[in-house]
């Protein structure tokens, strides 16, 4: 099968971005906390050199009032215990009093070590009203605590904000206030974070409340696995939000050279169109889009079919045609409604062309629609059983549901019907290496590249699997090897480049060499996206997190469908949040710093 919109490329498996991403993801708690802790060490001098003491209530001080903030286990106490609520020791009447307000005059004449006893005991009894769910009458209690208090004190602000957030309806807006009074006063306040991170995601403000997940999951030392997935799903919603808002607004545009050769590859060549007699302009045009292709040049081949459609074909077979290439072109600028109307047509014109049936079944996966894409197989062998095409793709669409055997089944029937195309010897050595078989698997990629001297692919993707074994030195040998066999076409893949990069990477933690490989790719081809996640990649391992930001942004620009474009904006969204956290948090370099080196 042709690839999807979310695939790299159709023949690179197991694909390159899916082993970097895999690589990332297991690595992603070390990578954030080496960025941060290495971003932050430039501005930690700024800090000692500014930093003012620590005031009462933070830090050490907060942890003794995060207990505070614990509902008792102990019987509650009355105006009879020895050691009872010293407001309590009051006349029972007196009691009643103090729960009305003061004014501003009446507080200004307590002393100072009275408004801090009594507004301690206002929090107490807004605790308890708060465990009776009594919001509006803790809300009350807490206003006064922070009336009465001669100095600030995040935690009144905090329970009030938890009071708000369990309101019916909740008060978003208040809760975000109230945790804003109290990290103003007390940054490090991870449960004020958490507070407002969970109001911000409910008012829809993505970026804020990821922002503020990730500081408390850095505060709290990645120890609190709750604010970790927060920030995993935060950050799927802010993505997905921002990925739809891009895909509704960009106007359709090729993928990379790498990427559309890729998937051209992926199909047989066959004969030209026969053009009638006397034909039309339009016929004429076709084959200049034909030969446009052949040559690689998509861009104008691209133009001279629409083109060429406009002008009208004469005949079924030649319209049938150009609906396939202009319906694939339609595909690949992820016009998925354009390319199945496209492909439906040039079958009305043409039942028996076996590729556009092949394509449509693409599109219908693309769609989520499994079964119908089986049916398009399933079609075209009875179109022509011999057609190896249909085999093969069929045998990708089997890969990419992992049904490995009904894979490797599919490729060696394409191949028993023509052995002369590689990707089919290629694809059946990955399949048999994700089935476990790896002596096969081994056996079958030494046999292809006997059978196959010259062809670059097979030592690259032979590469890979070596690679996947961490055989480093093989690996980098048979990247070596398709890299310069690559040096013989026109234009030359560049995947090769970036898979040495990621070995030498790998192997010998040489950034600035892997740095140099993945420039090379992007000379070949500047829109090579596996060589731009790299470099993104390689400048957060680097802790160079603007940098970082700087080529996920061009990973984002470069991605073609909606599920690739919320990949790429996990990733820049991600580093955003870094990078916010270390600017906010300087003074937590050398802890981060620690920290990274326990997990390195």
């Amino acid at each position: 099968m042709a690839p999807t919109t979310q695939d790299l490329s159709l023949n690179t498996t197991p694909s390159y971005l899916a082993r970097l991403q895999d690589f990332v993801s297991e690595n992603r708690r070390a990578i954030l906390v080496c960025t941060a802790a290495a971003a932050v060490a430039l501005g930690a001098a700024y800090y000692v050199s500014t930093a003012s003491p620590q005031r009462p209530g933070s830090g050490k001080d907060r942890q003794k009032d995060k207990k505070k903030d614990k509902p008792s286990s102990k019987k509650k106490k009355s105006v009879n215990d020895q050691d009872g609520p010293i407001l309590e020791e009051v006349k029972p009447k007196e009691e009643e009093q103090q729960n009305v307000p003061l004014t501003l005059e009446e507080i200004a004449a307590l002393s100072v070590d009275e408004r801090i006893k009594r507004a301690g005991v206002l929090k107490t009894r807004g605790n308890a009203l708060y465990q009776a769910r009594n919001f509006t009458r803790a809300v009350e209690l807490y206003t006064q605590a922070i009336q009465l208090s001669p100095k600030p004190e995040p935690i009144f602000h905090s329970n009030r904000a938890a009071c708000y957030m369990n309101m019916s309806p909740p008060q978003f807006e208040r809760v975000v206030e109230d945790c804003d009074a109290a990290l103003r006063h007390d940054p490090n306040y991870v449960k004020a974070l958490n507070r407002r991170a969970n109001a911000l995601e409910a008012l829809s403000r993505y970026a804020e409340a990821l922002r503020d997940f990730t500081a408390a999951t850095i505060l709290d030392k990645f120890q609190n696995e709750a604010a970790a997935h927060s920030v995993e799903r935060v950050l799927k919603k802010l993505a997905t939000e921002k990925a739809q808002t891009i895909a509704a607004t960009r106007g359709p545009r090729l993928p990379s050279q790498t990427f559309i050769s890729a998937y051209f590859a992926a199909f047989r060549k066959r004969a030209q169109p026969t053009l009638p007699e006397t034909p039309s302009q339009g016929d004429q045009t076709l084959l200049l889009a034909l030969d446009a292709l052949e040559a690689a040049d998509y861009a104008h081949a691209l133009s001279l079919v629409n083109e060429a459609v406009d002008q009208g074909i004469s005949w079924d077979i030649g319209r049938a045609e150009a609906l396939n290439l202009r319906g694939t072109f339609k595909f690949l600028t992820s016009d998925i409604p354009g390319a199945k109307a496209d492909l439906e047509e040039s079958l009305t014109l043409n039942p028996s062309l076996t590729q556009s049936l092949v394509k449509l079944a693409s599109v219908h996966m693309e769609e989520g629609n499994h079964a119908k894409a089986m049916e398009c197989f399933e079609q075209a062998i009875k179109v022509d059983s011999s057609d190896p095409d249909v085999y093969y793709h069929r045998g990708q669409v089997h890969f990419i549901t992992n049904d490995y055997a009904a894979a490797a089944e599919n490729y060696t029937k394409s191949t028993s019907l023509d052995s002369t195309f590689v990707f089919s010897h290629i694809q059946l050595a990955v399949a048999q290496y994700k089935m476990g078989n790896i002596a096969n698997s081994m056996a079958t990629f030494r046999r292809t590249m006997t059978a196959f001297p010259n062809r670059a692919e097979v030592c690259n993707y032979y590469g890979e699997l070596l690679l996947d074994q961490q055989r480093f030195e093989d690996a980098v040998e048979k990247f070596d090897r398709a890299i310069e066999l690559e040096k013989t076409k026109f234009p030359p893949n560049p995947l090769p480049l970036v898979n040495k990069a990621l070995a030498i990477f790998q192997w010998h933690k040489d950034i600035p060499r892997a740095e140099v490989l993945c420039r090379e790719a992007l000379a070949i081809d500047p829109s090579c996206e596996p060589a731009v996640a790299t470099l993104a990649q390689l400048a957060l391992q680097k802790s160079e997190i603007e940098t970082a930001i700087e080529w996920f942004e061009k990973q984002v620009d470069l991605a073609r469908g909606e599920a690739e474009i919320v990949a790429s904006l996990t990733y820049l969204e991600a580093s955003k949040a870094q990078l916010q956290f270390v600017k906010t948090y300087p003074q937590m370099a050398a802890e981060l710093q620690q920290i990274a080196s326990a997990m390195m």
